[in-house]
C-alpha cells in the first residue's frame, strides 16, 4: 500500500494541517491546508466518479496519489489526490489553505491582498495549479508537494459544499484552530 493509498475518508483526515507547496520559474508558494472533502467513488453519489470512466475522470481510476484537476464552473481548477488505488476511484478534494509562503505572488496570481486561498478555484490560482498536472504521480512531480505532519491536526467533519447528491454526508473535514 503506498503513502497515498486508502479510503478517502482516512486520506481526508491525514492532509488537514498538512503543508501544500508549489514551484515554479516564478517562485515558490505554499499553504497550510484547511479543508478538504473526501469523494467516495463508485459508491458516491456525488463523485465524479459514480457513473464511471470517462476521459474527463480517468485520473480517478488510477493508483493513490495520481492527480485529478478539473475545471468547476468552467471557470476555476480544482486539485484532487486520487486515494482507493487502481479502479477504485476514491479522491480528496483540497479546498481551502492558510499562506505560508510566497503570499506577494499569491497576491499577484490572485489580483488582491485577502481570501488567497479560502476556496478550492481560489487556491489553485493562488499556487500556480492548473490542468497541465493531471493525470500525473504526486510523488514524481517536483513542482507541487504535500508535506503530512506526524501529528494528526484536530478537525471537524461537516457537509460537503455544493452538492445536491449525497449532500448530507459529513465528509469535509475542516480544521479546528484553537484560541
Amino acid at each position: 500500500m503506498g503513502r497515498w493509498d486508502g479510503p478517502a475518508l482516512v486520506v481526508a483526515r491525514s492532509l488537514v494541517g498538512s503543508v501544500l507547496t508549489t514551484e515554479s520559474a516564478v517562485g515558490r508558494t505554499s499553504v497550510l491546508i484547511t479543508e478538504v472533502e473526501a469523494y467516495g467513488g463508485s459508491d458516491d453519489p456525488a463523485s465524479h466518479a459514480f457513473r464511471g470512466r470517462t476521459p474527463r475522470n480517468a485520473p480517478m481510476f488510477g493508483p493513490g496519489g495520481t492527480i485529478y484537476v478539473y475545471r468547476s464552473y468552467g471557470l476555476h481548477w480544482c486539485l484532487n489526490i486520487v486515494t482507493g488505488g487502481v479502479d477504485d476511484p476514491q479522491a480528496v478534494l483540497i479546498r481551502a489553505g492558510l499562506p505560508r509562503e510566497g503570499r506577494e505572488l499569491m497576491e499577484q496570481r490572485r489580483g488582491r491582498t485577502d481570501h488567497l486561498a479560502d476556496g478550492p478555484g481560489k487556491m489553485t490560482t493562488a499556487l500556480g495549479i492548473d490542468n497541465a498536472i493531471d493525470g500525473m504521480d504526486l510523488e514524481a512531480l517536483a513542482m507541487v508537494s504535500i508535506d503530512r505532519p506526524g501529528v494528526q491536526a484536530d478537525c471537524e467533519w461537516k457537509r460537503r459544499v455544493g452538492l445536491t447528491r449525497a449532500a448530507d454526508r459529513l465528509w469535509r473535514c475542516v480544521l479546528v484552530v484553537k484560541g
